[in-house]
């Protein structure tokens, strides 16, 4: 079953639940997948691209939920967070920091790498491996704490 079907299905479900924040969060999965699709590089859109967009949506509301605490609108934080769990549904499986840290290893020690400025090419690497299963800033702090 691909993405949009289960996306489909996942609204059918929460319009019948009447499950308001599910429904919009899977509403506003399904129009960044319909825009994927429609833009002048849909012939490219495939399953990592999709990983990749749902990384984005959950990144951007986490970072609209931290604003919106910061001013202190801790329920609009909260629905932010709420939709952030939901997307994050559909993402694979995220690696905990042990799993992370011996793919680094791993890495590292295939490329010889010994010092900060090896960084690019450990980072290079490593997100290519562990792409929609672990978070680019976290991978880039266990490369930078293994590398120092």
């Amino acid at each position: 079953m691909s993405l949009e079907q289960k996306i489909n299905e996942g609204i059918k479900t929460a319009m019948l639940a009447k499950d308001k924040v599910r429904l919009e969060s899977l509403r506003a999965v399904k129009a960044a997948i319909l825009l994927a699709k429609t833009s002048e590089n849909a012939d490219k859109f495939d399953e990592a691209a999709e990983v990749k967009m749902l990384q984005k949506l959950v990144k951007q509301r986490r970072e609209t939920a931290e604003i919106y605490t910061n001013n202190n609108r801790q329920e609009l934080a909260d629905k932010e967070l709420a939709e952030a769990l939901i997307i994050e549904e559909f993402l694979p499986k995220q690696l905990d920091e042990s799993e992370i840290e011996a793919a680094v290893k791993a890495v590292i020690a295939e490329t010889g790498a010994s010092s900060i400025k090896d960084m690019g090419k450990v980072m290079g690497i490593v997100s290519k491996q562990l792409a929609g299963k672990a978070e680019g800033k976290i991978i880039s702090d266990t490369v930078k704490k293994l590398l120092q």
